[in-house]
């Protein structure tokens, strides 16, 4: 593995951890939602998925055939076994968690018997999940830190 790939997959992280914490906020900033402009219904929570960052080797045409070098053949499986980052796969919506009901008739939103429907959205998950984001988010900022910090001292070495 080398170096740069280092930065590279600790920058995937702390991107990707970044996106998470901005849907986290949506989800929060969305929490008295009654009625979307889209489809009129109460907000719908979202979740983040990630999966590992693949990389594939590249190749070329010659003579009408598709060819892949044997040393980007041997750095796409040198990086897969070491790991390419993370990334996005899908935001998607919690449908999964029921939306709270509250008695309020004098809402505009309130249905025939009195109720209003409330996004499935609670605080306190939110910011657990928000905690965990940010926690992650700091553990890929040290991992590139070490490894700037290693860079630095091999280059300084190597000066001599």
């Amino acid at each position: 593995m080398g170096l740069f790939q280092s930065f590279d997959i600790c920058a995937s992280g702390m991107t990707a951890q970044r996106f998470r914490m901005d849907v986290i906020a949506e989800n929060i900033a969305n929490i008295n939602t009654t009625r979307t402009t889209d489809s009129g219904e109460p907000y719908t929570r979202k979740l983040v998925q990630f999966q590992e960052k693949k990389l594939n080797p590249l190749s070329y045409k010659q003579n009408g055939l598709e060819v892949t070098s044997f040393a980007d053949h041997l750095d796409s499986y040198m990086r897969s076994y070491h790991g390419n980052g993370v990334r996005v796969r899908k935001v998607y919506e919690d449908h999964e968690t029921d939306y709270v009901m509250d008695y309020d008739p004098s809402h505009p939103d309130a249905d025939e018997n009195g109720y209003v429907t409330y996004p499935n959205v609670n605080t306190v998950t939110e910011m657990t999940n928000l905690i965990d984001a940010s926690r992650s988010y700091q553990a890929n900022v040290t991992a590139f830190n070490s490894m700037k910090q290693i860079a630095t001292s091999g280059i300084s070495i190597g000066q001599g």
